[in-house]
C-alpha cells in the first residue's frame, strides 16, 4: 500500500505561541506511529493575503496544492474565546473540494476545556467541506502545565497511547477513503 500523506496543520500564528510545542509533540507521535508521510502547514509561514481573492494568488494556489495532495489531516488548534483562531479559518476557507472525502483528526489545547469547543466548531466546518472528522482526538486542558520548559509532555504514557489510537483510526480512514476516491471520484458520488 502506498504511504498515507498526512498534513499537520498549525491552528495559530499568535506570538509567542504554544502551538509550536503542541505541534512538535503531535509530529513526534506521527513519526512513532509510522505509516505516514508528514507535511506541515503553518499559517505563520504561508504568507496568505489578508483577504482571499476571487482568483487565487500564488500563495493560495500553493496552499491548495498541498491540501489536495494530502490523504488526511491532523489539526493542532488552541481555543481562543471559546472558538478556533482566525488564521485557521482563513487556511481552511482557501480551499473547498480539495478537502472532500478525506479524514481529519484534532489535537486541541487551552484552559479548562482543553480546546474542545474549538474542535466542536471545526467538526461542523469540516463536515460542510465533506471531510470526515474522526471520533478520537487529544485535548490538553491547562496545557501550560502539561509540557515542561523543553517541550516534553509530563505524565505522557496515557496521552501517548491515546495519540496512537487516534492516529490508527486516522490511518484506517485515510486508506479507506483514498481507495473509495480512486474507485469512484467523490464529485461523481456527490452528484
Amino acid at each position: 500500500m502506498p504511504p498515507i500523506h498526512l498534513t499537520l496543520i498549525y491552528g495559530s500564528n499568535r506570538e509567542p505561541r504554544l502551538c509550536d510545542t503542541v505541534a512538535r509533540w503531535a509530529a513526534g507521535r506521527v513519526r512513532v506511529h509510522g505509516g505516514f508521510v508528514l507535511d506541515t502547514l503553518d499559517p505563520a509561514a504561508l504568507q496568505l493575503p489578508a483577504a482571499l481573492p476571487r482568483t487565487p494568488d500564488m500563495a493560495t494556489t500553493r496552499l491548495r496544492r498541498r491540501i489536495r495532495a494530502a490523504d488526511a489531516y491532523l489539526v493542532v488548534t488552541p481555543e481562543y474565546n471559546h472558538g478556533y483562531p482566525a488564521p485557521l479559518k482563513q487556511l481552511i476557507d482557501a480551499a473547498y473540494d480539495d478537502w472532500h472525502a478525506k479524514p481529519v483528526a484534532f489535537v486541541s489545547y487551552g484552559g479548562v476545556s482543553g480546546g474542545l469547543r474549538a474542535v466542536e466548531q471545526l467538526r461542523q466546518v469540516f463536515g460542510a467541506l465533506h471531510a470526515v472528522a474522526i471520533h478520537d482526538g487529544i485535548a490538553f486542558a491547562e496545557v501550560w502545565r502539561r509540557f515542561d520548559a523543553d517541550g516534553r509532555l509530563r505524565e505522557a504514557a496515557h496521552t501517548e497511547r491515546a495519540a496512537q489510537a487516534m492516529l490508527s483510526q486516522l490511518h484506517w480512514w485515510a486508506a479507506a477513503l483514498r481507495n473509495a476516491r480512486q474507485a469512484t471520484p467523490y464529485r461523481e458520488a456527490a452528484a
